[in-house]
């Protein structure tokens, strides 16, 4: 169901505002791989509390710059502060602090094959914690409880899961250490109608539940026009505008034209 723009508004609240706090912000970003380019003196503001809609052509770079926000792809020049800190400049104790304020869901889960879901949950609390098996067993609970999965899914392996069902048990694990950021990378992609209008659902609940930021990577039109507070278009190597649904509506860049009011988007009216 789509919100109507009073709703929107309402949801955003001082999310849109340009005095909110940011959380992260890239400055000058180029990436490149050999002589190819992919994002060049790219700029980009996440604000605090906010859900945040990355869009953009395929192969234009979205995932790409997430992975360079997460320092799992160098970049050429530029910098990234998180938190309100300079990962560049920051200590390896600064860092690890930085990277357990973040939670990351990667497209198609990427959950380990080899383990349970309650053990894919655990991977970061074994990873920065110093918890009893016996508490980190609880806490996975919670975690499976907070994303809508069912209590005998914690002992089944990813092999075993639904498409919908690897896609909470992957936020599951992203939500282990209680981030104040999540990066979703796709999050509906493979879904169903259904399945992806309850995922969006539960991201909207846990931003409102846990105060979370959320950095989405989609191509789904329904989730940004439901859930996004803003929503960035990447293209040319940088982002070319950002802004509410309403603004992409009403700009007349040909592709942001041909995304959201070209036939596809219009047949979702």
């Amino acid at each position: 169901m789509i919100d109507t723009q009073e709703e929107q508004m309402a949801r955003a609240g001082d999310h849109n505002s340009e005095h909110a706090e940011n959380v992260l912000s890239v400055r000058g970003v180029t990436v490149g791989f050999g002589s190819k380019v992919i994002l060049d003196k790219l700029d980009l503001d996440v604000r605090r509390g906010e859900v945040l809609g990355f869009v953009g052509g395929s192969g234009t770079g979205k995932s790409v710059l997430m992975r360079t926000i997460l320092g799992l792809t160098p970049r050429r020049s530029g910098t990234v502060e998180v938190f309100g800190h300079d990962l560049d400049r920051s200590s390896e104790a600064e860092r690890k602090m930085v990277e357990r304020r973040w939670g990351v869901l990667f497209q198609q889960g990427a959950l380990f094959s080899s383990l349970t879901v309650k053990q894919n949950i655990q991977v970061p609390m074994r990873e920065h914690l110093d918890l009893s098996p016996k508490l980190m067993d609880e806490l996975a609970t919670l975690k499976l409880e907070l994303v809508g999965l069912p209590q005998d899914a914690a002992d089944k392996f990813p092999s075993e899961l639904s498409g919908g069902m690897i896609k909470r048990a992957s936020l599951a694990r992203a939500l282990a250490l209680d981030p104040d950021l999540v990066f979703l990378d796709e999050p509906t992609s493979g879904l169903d109608p259904i399945g992806a209008a309850a995922f969006d659902q539960l991201i909207a609940n846990l931003r409102e539940t846990l105060g979370l930021t959320v950095y989405m990577v989609t191509h789904d039109l329904d989730s940004l026009h439901s859930i996004c507070d803003r929503i960035a278009v990447l293209g040319e190597k940088r982002v070319l505008v950002i802004g509410t649904i309403d603004d992409m509506m009403k700009n007349d860049h040909p592709w942001v034209v041909s995304y959201f009011r070209g036939e596809r988007a219009l047949r979702r009216i």
